[in-house]
């Protein structure tokens, strides 16, 4: 399952992994973003114990989504050793999100 990723938590969750990251950017009322929103569970659960995988409510955690210029939702952001990796911004289907993330591992 997608780890809840807050404002207060990035730095220890992301920044500090010594395991690739993907944050997906999201909001309850984005339509898309519900449509991503199993496709990053699939991932979560497939990439289980290789990298973590967790989700930015953007409307709860504004000063991360600022920090990252995250101006469109859905956005994924694959992070490694504290830096930004790769970006995906929209609906992508579940090889495409995997196929990133593995490049990483």
């Amino acid at each position: 399952m997608a780890l809840e990723i807050t404002d207060s938590s990035f730095q220890d969750t992301v920044l500090k992994s010594d395991k690739p990251v993907l944050v997906d950017f999201w909001a309850v009322w984005c339509g898309p973003c519900r449509t991503l929103g199993p496709i990053i569970e699939e991932v979560a659960s497939d990439f289980e114990g290789k990298a973590i995988v967790g989700k930015v409510d953007v409307d709860n955690n504004q000063e991360i989504s600022m920090q990252y210029g995250i101006r469109n939702i859905p956005t994924v952001l694959i992070f490694k050793n504290g830096e930004v990796v790769d970006k995906l911004v929209g609906v992508a289907p579940k090889e495409v999100i995997a196929e990133k993330l593995s490049a990483h591992l």
